[in-house]
Formats: C-alpha cells, structure tokens, sequence
C-alpha cells in the first residue's frame, strides 16, 4: 500500500495564525509530541523571521532525530543561509523554499515577469542543493496559478534539484475535484515526477482542506502537509488528526497509509490547545471530547449493544480512555440503567421507572444529567437502592 508522508506545520504555518505565538520551549514540547507521533517531517519554523524562530529551529534539530527538521526560506540566498545555519545540528535537515506563482502574486507581491519568477525557482534550488541533500520547493498561491506556467515551475524545481515539489492552496479556494485535474496533469506532464516527492498544502477558507488533502493523496501525492487541531493562517490548514485517522479507517477507499501513531493524537492536539491558547470544540472531528460521547437513547442502546453501531474508530486509537453515555433530555432506558449501574446502583423494574419519569423531568431543565445529580434522584425516589449501594 502506498506511504503518505506527514509533513506538519504547527510550528510554523500554525504558529502565523493570529495569537498563536509560540516561544521557543514550547515549540520543542510540541515538537516532541510530533517525534513520538512518528510525523516524517517537523516544520520548525521560519529561521530568517526572527531571533526566537531561528532558535526554535536550532533547538528542535538538536534533539529530534526520528524526523526531517525543516526551515522555510524565501527564494533567495541569505534566507536559505540563515536556514542552513539553524538547522546544521539536524541529522536530516530540509530546506523549504517557496514562491508565489498566480498572476495576482506575481503582479502585485512579488512584482516580477514570470521568467524572472522561472529564473529565481531555479537558482535558489540549485544553492539550496549546494548544501543539503533534501531541498523542498512550492508553489504559493499554486492553485491560482496558470496550468502551463506550473508545469514550467515544476520542471525548473525539479531539473534544478529539488527533491520535493508542492503545490498550496495558499488561500482555500480549489474544490477536490478541480485539485484532483491539477495533480494529474502535473504529475502526467511534468518530467521527473516520478523521481519526487509530490506534495500538498491545503488552506480551510472553504472548508475543503481535508478533503482537498485527501483528494490529492487519491490523484497521486505522496506528502500532506498539516498542522495539529487544524491551526494556520485564517482558518488554518488541513488537519494532522483527521488525515490521520481517515487514512486508517479508510485505506480501503484512498489506498494509502502512513506511519503515524494515532494514540498520540489525543496528547497533541490537547498541548497545542494548552500553549496556544485555542481551546479544541467539543464536535471537533478526531479529537473533540464529542467524538466518544452518545446522548441519544437510540445510540446509547446500540452502543451498549456494540460500539460499532455508532462508532467508526476506536476511541484508544487516538488516545481516549473509552466512550461515555451522556445523560440528557434524549437518553432513554438503557442509557440510564447502565449509567445507574456504572456508579453502583441495580434498582427493581417498578423504582427504576418511578426514577426514569424524574430522570425526564430533570433532563428537560438542564443539559446534562451529572452523576451526582443521579445520586440525589437515587436517594429521594429510589431510597432502599441508595441505601443497599451504601451498604
């Protein structure tokens, strides 16, 4: 089955999305949980952007030795210099290196013709190439950017030494399908694709990161880019999490795999919420406290039956303990007799029912039913079970 390497960008794509600043420390705690969930390639910053990115970077590739350490550079040599020096301690360095490619960018940004743009591809690979054997180019703003002209940028990065070649969706605006015809007819008729990695960076505005993501795993690329809790500029990147987890559970549909331990999710997207600040919603995909969570009586009941009638993954597999019964308005008998029962309560049929009509009454007056608000209706409604539990 084909490998998809996880390239993460918490550490730097992430760390731009507006209060999010990381300092240094925190960045190798993070950077740590990324080793241990087996990420191929940890983006630890942009070494040229300031003192505190660059020692970000210099501290991660002193440690981190299971994963690519990588610094992302502008086209130009003294970025790329600087990069060099952050990560000479690395034993597997990358060199990132990117530039916008739309008519948009081109015009308005980088005020440059499209050859010279061609020109720059080519002569910041070839130095990057001069000193690191993993080089990195994309294309920002690649979605965008005229057909033709990207394949003359592809085989420039490429006939120039890159080792990798990505396109982004700088700004969230492709849709799967359409994400799909660009990398077939990149990887169709640009010479030397089959020699590199083909990678994607997928942005959120529309919702369609992940699925963009995937899409393209599907039409061809070998490296997703992808942040923890879908962190990054605007509304952020692809998540880490939930290509994680869709490639596990649906390798039989996307025919790709990857070597990411899965029961470090949990632990990582609860870290990057703690440093950043961002608390995680509850009904986020993978790794909100939801996920595990059934209210509904007629889930609860196939869920005591068998977890696979409302769950797809197992809740071990990302790092939870195990999946819970929450009790509200929606719960119904068994839900409410296996939660009696897990805090030590076996009342008879005739008190049980007496107990399940104030259960209703209470569930219509509050969101969720806590167990010590079970233990109260025990006592008053139920007395002689609170008195056999005491016992």
């Amino acid at each position: 089955m084909k490998q998809v390497k996880i390239f993460d960008t918490t550490l730097r794509d992430g760390e731009q999305c507006p209060g999010a600043s990381m300092t240094p420390a925190a960045k190798l705690d993070i950077a740590r949980v990324l080793s241990e969930l087996n990420v191929d390639v940890i983006e630890a910053g942009f070494a040229v952007a300031s003192d505190g990115d660059f020692e970000a970077v210099n501290r991660i590739a002193r440690e981190i030795r299971n994963a690519e350490i990588c610094s992302l550079c502008r086209a130009n040599s003294h970025d790329i210099d600087q990069s060099l020096e952050a990560l000479a301690p690395a034993e597997q360095p990358r060199i990132h290196i990117f530039i916008s490619t739309s008519p948009i960018h081109m015009k308005y940004k980088l005020r440059l013709t499209p050859d010279e743009v061609i020109e720059s591809i080519d002569s910041s690979v070839r130095y990057a190439r001069r000193f690191c054997n993993i080089v990195e180019w994309s294309c920002e703003d690649g979605t965008r950017s005229e057909t033709e002209f990207l394949k003359r940028c592809f085989d420039t990065a490429i006939r120039a030494g890159a080792t990798t070649v990505n396109i982004a969706d700088t700004v969230g605006y492709t849709m799967p399908t359409e994400f799909q015809r660009i990398i077939r007819t990149l990887r169709e008729s640009v010479d030397g694709m089959d020699r590199v990695d083909f990678s994607v960076h997928c942005h959120d505005d529309l919702g369609m990161a992940t699925a963009n993501s995937l899409a393209a795993i599907e039409a061809g690329a070998t490296q997703v880019e992808c942040s923890i809790n879908s962190l990054g500029e605007r509304a952020g990147n692809a998540s880490l999490e939930e290509i994680a987890m869709a490639l596990k559970t649906r390798s039989d549909i996307l025919g790709a795999e990857t070597r990411i331990d899965t029961r470090h999710l949990q632990k990582a997207s609860a870290l990057v919420s703690a440093v950043t600040g961002f608390p995680v919603p509850p009904n986020k995909a993978i790794v909100g406290k939801n996920v595990f969570a059934h209210e509904s009586g007629i889930h609860q009941h196939g869920i005591l039956q068998n977890r696979l009638t409302y769950e797809i993954m197992k809740p071990e597999d990302i790092g939870f303990t195990e999946s819970s019964l929450v009790l509200g308005k929606h719960s119904g008998r068994h839900g409410l007799r296996a939660k009696l029962y897990e805090i030590g309560f076996e009342l008879g049929e005739n008190a049980f029912e007496s107990l399940f009509v104030e259960f209703k009454k209470l569930a219509d007056r509050v969101s969720v039913v806590s167990e010590d608000d079970l233990r109260e209706l025990v006592r008053d409604y139920a007395p002689d079970a609170a008195r056999s539990a005491n016992n």
